[in-house]
C-alpha cells in the first residue's frame, strides 16, 4: 500500500524521481558536448542541439514531478501559403513519436511534447533530442520554401545585385535562380565605386 498523498515518504520519492531525471538530464548533456544553461523556471534546462539545415535547435526541458515538458522554436509563422504550410505539418505529426507540432498566439511555430519524468534516463533522453531535432531540424528547409518563398526571392535578387554571397541559400538555389531577373524582386545593382 502506498503513503497518503503529501506525506513525507511520498514527497521524498518525487523528491528522488526528480533528482535522478536532473541528473540523468546533465549527464547526457554533458555526454553529448551539447551547450547548455539553466532555464528562467525552476527545474528548466536550455539545450542548444546543432542541426543540419538550421543552424541550431534551441529546447527546453523542464522537469516536474510527474512531467517532463520539452519544447523548441522551430519557425517563424509563415509569410504566404499558410494552409498548405500548416498541412504539411499536420502530415508529420502523424509519423511523430513522443512531439507534436503547436503554434503560438503569433503563429510561431513549436515541437513540444510531455514524457513522465520517472522514464528519463540517457537511452530515453538520447530517444527524445533525436525525435526533437527530426521535428524542428529535418523539415526546416520544406518549411521555408512552402512559407517563406517570396521573401528569398526577393534577398536571392537583392543579394546578386548587390553581389553578396549566396552560401546560406545554395540548398535553395533551383527555386530561386533567375529571381533576380524577374521586374517582380530586381533590385537595382550598387552604382560603382
Amino acid at each position: 500500500m502506498s503513503p497518503p498523498a503529501g506525506s513525507t515518504a511520498s514527497t521524498t520519492t518525487v523528491a528522488t524521481t526528480v533528482a535522478r531525471a536532473s541528473a540523468a538530464l546533465a549527464a547526457y548533456v554533458l555526454d553529448a558536448g551539447l551547450a547548455s544553461e539553466p532555464g528562467a523556471r525552476d527545474g528548466e534546462v536550455v539545450v542548444t542541439i546543432p542541426g543540419e539545415r538550421k543552424l541550431k535547435t534551441v529546447a527546453s526541458f523542464l522537469v516536474r514531478d510527474e512531467l517532463t515538458s520539452v519544447s523548441a522554436f522551430v519557425i517563424r509563422n509563415p509569410d504566404e501559403n499558410h494552409a498548405e504550410f500548416y498541412r504539411y505539418l499536420l502530415r508529420r505529426v502523424m509519423r511523430r513519436p513522443l512531439l507534436g507540432y503547436a503554434v503560438d498566439g503569433s503563429g510561431d511555430v513549436y515541437v513540444r511534447g510531455q514524457v513522465p519524468t520517472a522514464a528519463l534516463d540517457a537511452r530515453y533522453l538520447d530517444l527524445l533530442v533525436g525525435a526533437l531535432l527530426e521535428a524542428a531540424d529535418e523539415p526546416f528547409n520544406d518549411l521555408l520554401a512552402l512559407g517563406f518563398l517570396t521573401s528569398m526571392k526577393r534577398e536571392w535578387a537583392w543579394r546578386v545585385a548587390r553581389g553578396e554571397s549566396l552560401a546560406n541559400l545554395e540548398a535553395f538555389r533551383s527555386l530561386l535562380a533567375g529571381s533576380e531577373n524577374d521586374p517582380l524582386y530586381a533590385v537595382a545593382p550598387l552604382p560603382p565605386g
